[in-house]
């Protein structure tokens, strides 16, 4: 032992050294390649690579056509981080902020309410800033989901203790600035300390007297403005108008003739009408847009293309109107035909043929108008063709200026506030994927009512309300879920959309006087946002079946 000790040790130690060598040579290799991946590779994130990414997520393109899963459907809000939300009107009412205005009445010695005997046979004064304190520290407690941004002062209810509250508020999880409105009826009663307390709250929109009139109904008496609907006053879909022919002249103008994306999956229209604007963006010029739809056959009942829809039922024209230069093609076109009539010398206009005119070519052309023409067979004449290829890394699509129509998502927070914001909520997805075994084997099966209901009851609590988002057309095929949840489809709430409605009249003054169609893209679009506001969301493709979202083998 003692002669082998002085060989082995060295070897022993060699061995070591060499095993501590090549594990710190394969560690230093292994972050070269990192640091190299990290830097070339662009995940597929719609955050760090929006052209590709948005491509996949959105559209899912195939050699210049579209495959699309409509069953859930978004836009510019839906994209935006919250801290790159604009920051618009006052700061969220918080409980600090109530407890500065408290000490502000009571003074910071003491909270106690000194009225502790004012409330004579049960009646309350409501012009008391203790209740309007009372009154939001309770809507703080029970609405956790929402934010509340203003307050207006308390009305007397119907009773001597009951108060009418209004406020504007905003859903945590929608990250677009848009205010929206509640007023609720509140029974107050004095707490053992003698301060003010809610000893119960209305449901949505109960605050009758807190409601602003219509206008077109604040002359005729109480009992028709409780039976109106609300107005939202703030919503201004009003064209633009360039004004005098001088303006028209200075201006810069990118326009998009019609073309094969003209009736195709809304996706699809997203995707073009968006690199049209970002080129226009790009160049610095302003987009002429066409309010003119066509809707596809899937959105419609009829199973037809349907044309003449207005791009205001389906997305925000304030919200565009404020962040991206555009004119209405009408009055654009109009101007236009003004001017050359009562000038010798016409506008100059560039006519481009083709979209492999690239929008860096076009970035020193002078011309007034620049025209793309789209005239090609399908599918050299899509729109988005224009931000293919090296266009892509210049022209960046501004999802921010599409947010959905206020109006659609008035009736989104009509719906949500009616469940008090205190919901979960199942998208099932059914139609035509359940009914081809071949790619979906497993969709009808997993998606039946037995299925959903075993399925639930291990991801939600009995009797919670349950909101279904689908494009299941049978509206009892959902009966057996009622036995053990508060089951809530979109067509409980037709009254939100019918000829009573506020969103009929508006829409109806949108079209001309013509009554317009809540359409299948709407119910989607209504659908979608509900679905994101529950507080359990259970999806069809990664909770109810193992089946893959896009067919067989795609997962």
């Amino acid at each position: 032992m003692k002669d082998s000790s002085p060989i082995t040790e060295p070897i022993g130690q060699n061995l070591i050294k060499l095993i501590g060598n090549l594990c710190f040579s394969v560690f230093v290799f292994s972050v070269l390649i990192f640091t190299v991946i990290a830097i070339t590779y662009q995940p597929p994130d719609p955050w760090l690579e929006s052209a590709p990414a948005l491509t996949r997520l959105f559209t899912q393109s195939e050699n210049a056509t579209f495959k699309n899963d409509n069953s859930l459907l978004n836009t510019g809000e839906d994209l935006q981080l919250s801290a790159a939300s604009p920051d618009s009107g006052p700061n969220p009412i918080t409980e600090a902020a109530i407890e500065r205005a408290e000490e502000g009445i009571l003074g910071p010695s003491s909270k106690a309410n000194p009225g502790c005997h004012e409330m004579a046979g049960g009646a309350v004064n409501c012009s008391d800033p203790r209740i309007l304190i009372a009154v939001e520290k309770f809507n703080l407690r029970v609405f956790k989901s929402i934010v509340f941004l203003e307050y207006q002062a308390p009305v007397s209810g119907s009773k001597p203790d009951e108060c009418d509250v209004a406020w504007r508020f905003r859903n945590k999880k929608e990250k677009s600035w848009r205010k929206y409105r509640d007023f609720r009826r509140f029974k107050m009663e004095i707490g053992d300390n003698c301060e003010y307390k809610v000893a119960h709250s209305g449901g949505w929109h109960s605050g009758i007297n807190a409601r602003r009139p219509s206008r077109s109904n604040a002359t005729r008496g109480t009992r028709a403005k409780i039976s109106t609907p609300v107005r939202d006053d703030e919503i201004n879909d009003t064209i633009p108008s360039l004004g005098s022919d001088a303006n028209f002249r200075k201006g810069r103008y990118l326009y998009y003739s019609r073309g094969g994306d003209y009736c195709k999956e809304m996706n699809h229209y997203l995707w073009s009408f968006l690199c049209g604007l970002g080129e226009a963006m790009y160049l610095n010029r302003t987009f002429v847009l066409d309010l003119n739809m066509c809707l596809p056959a899937t959105y419609n009942p009829s199973n037809k293309d349907e044309e003449g829809k207005d791009f205001r039922y389906y997305f925000d024209f304030e919200h565009l109107k404020e962040v991206a230069s555009i004119v209405e093609e009408s009055e654009f076109l109009k101007d236009q035909k003004r001017w050359d009539k009562s000038h010798k010398k016409k506008v100059p206009v560039r006519k481009v043929a083709t979209y492999k005119v690239t929008p860096m070519q076009l970035r020193k052309d002078k011309s007034t108008i620049i025209w793309r023409q789209f005239d090609a067979p399908e599918p050299e004449n899509y729109w988005y063709r224009v931000c293919e290829g090296q266009a892509a890394k210049y022209i960046q699509r501004p999802w921010h200026a599409l947010w959905k129509s206020k109006r659609l998502m008035n009736i989104v927070s009509e719906i949500s506030g009616r469940m008090d914001w205190d919901f979960d909520a199942v998208h099932v997805v059914r139609g035509e994927k359940a009914q081809n075994k071949e790619l979906w084997p497993h969709l009808d099966a997993d998606t039946s009512p037995d299925a959903l209901l075993l399925k639930l009851k291990g991801l939600i609590a009995l009797w919670r309300n349950l909101y279904i988002a689908t494009n299941e057309p049978f509206y009892n095929y959902f009966d057996k879920l009622r036995s053990q949840y508060t089951v809530h489809l979109l067509d409980d709430y037709r009254e939100l959309w019918s000829n009573t409605s506020e969103w009929y009249n508006e829409t109806m003054l949108l079209n001309k006087g013509r009554p317009v169609e809540f359409d299948g893209y709407m119910r989607a679009a209504v659908d979608t946002e509900v679905l994101y506001r529950a507080k359990t969301r259970v999806e069809t493709f990664y909770n109810l079946t193992k089946d893959c979202k896009d067919g067989i083998n795609t997962c």
